[in-house]
């Protein structure tokens, strides 16, 4: 009777752990990244190498960039300092941030350094920092409500459609508009975070300008990807059917 559920325990388990493997490659390795698995590229595990530095940097930087911001609504100065000086320190800070997001990307292109761990958190670091800044920026009344919704809102539908996109092995470039969205928010939200009029600059009217048009643009950008996704679903569906067709004449030509 042991011996039963013995071999039954096994059997499950061994089943269990295929499954498992069978899930893992399909859903956190999906081809190419397979192919350098098989291949035997052992640096696509690698964790210590300059463009992660920086992102694990960048992500060091968000919980500065939010005292800081914190820091300009309390009644009594920090550490000696004025309130407002904290948001210059904040804006700052998030441009040098911003930096880096660019320096790591560049360094793995130039250096071809393709590794897991900077594949999965590179993204989301961006992500954090500028949610994270965004949400802030809502709790100081800087930007409206609807404009953080939606921002938010595009961030994760984007992340959804990659991800799809990759587990599928369909390859859409980032178009143009995105590019443009991504500039306009990284200007317009040190300016919120400045929030001061130095002279004839008003940062605060000029940073809801840049962060309306990079709303507007979110919008478009992640309707025309939708698009092109969908198009390139659609031929990956008729090159399916097409290749099924051809099999079947080859099948039935063969046949006696």
């Amino acid at each position: 009777m042991q011996t039963s559920f013995i071999i039954k325990y096994v059997k499950k388990n061994c089943y269990l752990q295929a499954e498992f493997a069978r899930i893992q490659q399909q859903f956190l390795f999906p081809k190419g990244q397979m192919m350098q698995l098989e291949n035997g590229n052992h640096d696509y595990w690698q964790l210590d190498n300059l463009p992660n530095r920086l992102t694990l940097f960048r992500i060091v930087l968000i919980p500065v960039v939010l005292f800081c911001m914190l820091a300009t609504k309390w009644a009594t100065p920090v550490f000696f300092t004025s309130n407002k000086t904290y948001g210059i320190i904040a804006a700052i800070i998030f441009i040098f941030a911003s930096i880096t997001d660019f320096l790591d990307g560049h360094i793995a292109r130039k250096k071809n350094i393709v590794t897991m761990f900077g594949s999965f958190l590179d993204p989301i670091a961006d992500k954090f920092l500028v949610v994270s800044t965004l949400i802030m920026l809502l709790s100081l009344q800087r930007v409206p409500d609807w404009v953080v919704i939606v921002l938010v809102l595009r961030e994760m539908y984007m992340m959804s459609l990659r991800l799809f996109a990759v587990h599928e092995g369909i390859t859409v470039h980032v178009n143009d508009i995105g590019k443009w969205k991504t500039t306009f928010q990284m200007i317009a939200i040190p300016m919120l975070l400045i929030y001061q009029k130095w002279g004839w600059l008003d940062f605060p009217l000029l940073g809801l300008i840049f962060i309306f048009m990079a709303t507007f643009l979110s919008l478009l950008s992640s309707i025309v990807y939708s698009f092109h996704l969908v198009a390139k679903i659609k031929d990956k569906m008729l090159a399916a059917v097409k290749l099924r067709q051809q099999q079947k004449r080859e099948k039935m030509h063969h046949e006696p």
